[in-house]
């Protein structure tokens, strides 16, 4: 997995022991945090904290708070039905065209349940009300929530906030602590929120992390934050909805690092998979002018060497699991368009993605050669005195000579000859 290095401070691949459904409620509450944006454009704080030694968590985000007003229907505070009640949101109706990352109206609720305590602050400056509310025990005990009136001017020109604040129920998932694969992987998330909300509209989204500003502005920022990838050769913000970076990847094999609606979908999916065909196509023409004669290049072969970035809204998005790994939906159910500029396809044409290949295809070629031709594929052993023909076990063996000598002085003789009529 990808995680944020405690030393260095770079991202990098390690293998690393965790739980997914731990590493799924943190991301739960910050994909919350990251959709409010989408709802008010005004949010320009996240402020995240990991304390490992306390085993806390807490995500702050500013904008447009949820109401803390009494539900008509079900007779109790807004964010107590949110966080407490199972099966309640708003992004159900999948007739409605949304860009949001949360779809079910679970994700939050299993952080309350996978958490021994769960606390829940929402500042509305609408209605002049502070709202907090405890929950413990996996949600099994709900404390009374505490409304205040706000007098204070101050903290009303502050605008609204809503903090969530757990602390996970580290039992559940048979850990004793937040250990440092634990906190690397959600430092990581953090960091990925930063790179992928510098495309969203409005403030820019300053993201902290254990109080220190996260320094990436834009997606391009975030991706030279990877080790051991190199840079992408081209890279292009084609729409509001996409920005797309391709290089050469670094292992000979298939990379890709991307987002759907801020959730990472480190498996991949149709979303890679469509800038991927598209930039294979497109190489496609190129390789066969530069490989002329040459054996026909497909594009597996081509996309191999290709390392892909997206970070893209899609709307209502299906994925393979619940843990929303790998993006199901299909490119006609994307909700919006992505054409690669020309002036993007011939930066790809004229970078190390196109040599990689070439090398690559140099390198079957001759492979295809030494098959064709034959080399020496075995030696006979413990026979003292043998010179091999240069055709010997090839292809070409059945028209090699084969001179035996009586000894040394005969075989010297055999050999000045050989010097004169060649080998």
């Amino acid at each position: 997995m990808f995680v944020r290095s405690s030393e260095t401070g770079k991202i990098i691949e390690r293998e690393v022991t965790f739980v997914p459904g731990l590493f799924k409620i943190f991301d739960e509450i910050v994909v919350n945090a990251a959709d409010n944006k989408q709802r008010d454009p005004t949010m320009d704080k996240l402020e995240i904290e990991v304390d490992a030694a306390a085993n806390t968590i807490s995500v702050l985000n500013n904008g447009t708070t949820i109401p803390v007003v009494i539900h008509k229907e079900h007779h109790c505070y807004v964010p107590t039905l949110i966080f407490g009640h199972l099966l309640t949101g708003s992004n159900f109706d999948d007739h409605e065209k949304k860009t949001t990352g949360g779809r079910n109206g679970y994700g939050a609720k299993l952080a309350n349940i996978f958490s021994t305590e769960f606390v829940v602050e929402c500042i509305d400056t609408k209605n002049k009300l502070k709202f907090q509310q405890v929950f413990r025990n996996n949600m099994v005990v709900a404390e009374e929530p505490i409304i205040h009136e706000i007098k204070n001017s101050t903290v009303l020109k502050a605008g609204d906030r809503t903090k969530i604040t757990f602390k996970p129920d580290l039992e559940k998932f048979n850990m004793s602590c937040l250990d440092q694969d634990a906190v690397e992987l959600l430092s990581k998330r953090v960091y990925d929120i930063a790179g992928v909300m510098s495309n969203a509209t409005g403030k820019h989204l300053v993201v902290s992390l254990n109080g220190e500003k996260i320094p990436v502005k834009t997606f391009k920022d975030y991706i030279s934050l990877y080790e051991g990838i190199r840079a992408p050769a081209a890279f292009e913000k084609i729409n509001d909805r996409w920005e797309v970076g391709v290089g050469p990847s670094s292992d000979g094999a298939f990379q890709q690092i991307s987002f759907v609606n801020a959730i990472c979908t480190y498996k991949g999916g149709q979303h890679a998979n469509f800038i991927a065909d598209k930039i294979a196509a497109r190489l496609v023409q190129t390789l066969k002018k530069k490989n002329k004669g040459g054996a026909e290049i497909k594009p597996a072969q081509i996309k191999n060497h290709l390392c892909i970035f997206v970070n893209c809204l899609i709307e209502n998005p299906t994925f393979d699991s619940q843990t929303k790994e790998c993006l199901t939906s299909r490119p006609k159910e994307f909700g919006s368009e992505c054409e690669l500029s020309e002036a993007f396809l011939k930066k790809v044409e004229k970078s190390d993605v196109v040599d990689n290949i070439m090398l690559y295809v140099k390198f079957k070629q001759d492979q295809a050669l030494n098959r064709k031709g034959g080399s020496k594929k075995k030696k006979l052993t413990g026979i003292a005195k043998l010179d091999d023909a240069n055709f010997a076990g090839s292809a070409k063996s059945h028209l090699c000579t084969l001179i035996l000598t009586e000894g040394d002085s005969a075989k010297s003789l055999a050999m000045s000859g050989i010097s004169v009529v060649g080998k």
